[in-house]
């Protein structure tokens, strides 16, 4: 395929004090063996040398846009303002996290797989995920001779928590014109809005899918993914996409049945940390999470559940101590890889 016969590609890169990686992640757009797209680098009002380094590049590359926001935004409401920047005619668009970046056939092995199938709407592959001494493959799971999964199969899959590949923007490619169909791609203000996204727009697509490690994440510990792994905001984001999309993908019974599970894992985690003295804050974020998803906080549940936790730790007391050595040795690996 030649260059002009390409469809274009819109990548952006929505950045708050990214100076650290910022250039690794540019050099890995630059390095794309496809050729026909343009860079958007979007600043939500750094303080650090973000902007400098970014108009740097610019100035090297035409294809390399850069902009500033005057006021700092949420990180979901400068996702959507870096989405409503892309090129009229581009055919597909891809997030670059600034902190992250993509392998050189990435965009060429991705825009072929949608070009060969026009209904897939969102395509993803493979990623490498980590640092320093851990690293794991993300997105795992699906047949290696399905490049095509029908829509409504992958989102019922990842609603009942049997396959999870949707979400992580780095590592998929959107169809342009489901971003440009509104004015907020990423649908809600939470950190796993990228997943809403997918659950919102697959309804009328196929996914696409390359057998293949295609981009690579960066897990330290000042990453927000970080932050919602420490309040389990995965979890509530989950039940909040059930009760939004799961009348799209599931039946009554299995949607009431699976929010029921994980409302049950929610008190099972909340009931875990009764143990470790959790702040007023912590509680007041899940009291306030509850509310948010339309449930009144259960004290009696809570209760039953610290009650279950402390049962097992008597009758269970190695289980007990190996559990809490992993929850420590997990705590000083990701304290090993936070970011100064």
């Amino acid at each position: 395929m030649s260059e002009s016969s390409e469809p274009l590609v819109s990548v952006v890169t929505p950045v708050y004090n990214g100076e650290k990686f910022l250039r690794e992640c540019i050099e890995s757009v630059l390095s794309q063996t496809y050729r026909n797209w343009e860079y958007i680098v979007l600043n939500n009002a750094s303080t650090d040398g973000t902007l400098g380094i970014a108009e740097e590049y610019s100035r090297r590359d035409s294809r390399i846009r850069v902009l500033s926001n005057d006021a700092l935004l949420p990180i979901i409401a400068n996702h959507n303002r870096a989405f409503g920047l892309i090129a009229k005619d581009s055919k597909y668009c891809k997030v670059v996290s600034a902190d992250d970046w993509i392998y050189p056939e990435c965009l060429e092995k991705m825009v072929a797989l949608a070009e060969a199938h026009p209904s897939v709407g969102i395509v993803g592959a493979y990623q490498l995920s980590g640092g320093r001494d851990i690293w794991y493959v993300r997105n795992v799971g699906l047949s290696y001779a399905q490049p095509v999964i029908l829509g409504r199969d992958i989102c019922r899959a990842q609603l009942l928590g049997t396959l999870r590949v949707l979400g992580n923007p780095t590592s998929v490619l959107y169809r342009a014109d489901l971003v440009r169909s509104t004015d907020a791609f990423f649908p809600n203000p939470t950190q796993e809005a990228d997943t809403s996204a997918c659950l919102k727009h697959l309804r009328h697509a196929d996914f696409g899918f390359v057998h293949q490690i295609l981009t690579h994440e960066r897990i330290h510990y000042d990453r927000v993914t970080t932050a919602s792994l420490e309040n389990n905001a995965y979890v509530s984001a989950e039940i909040s996409d059930c009760q939004e999309y799961g009348d799209w993908y599931l039946t009554r019974s299995e949607k009431q049945a699976r929010i029921a599970q994980l409302l049950d894992q929610y008190y099972a985690y909340l009931s875990l940390n009764a143990f470790k003295f959790r702040d007023r804050a912590f509680w007041d974020y899940h009291i306030q999470r509850l509310r948010d998803l339309g449930y009144r906080f259960d004290g009696r549940k809570l209760s039953l559940g610290i009650a279950a936790k402390a049962v097992d730790s008597v009758l269970n007391p190695k289980g007990t101590i190996q559990t809490i050595s992993k929850r420590i040795r997990l705590h000083y690996m990701i304290k090993g890889m936070k970011v100064s």
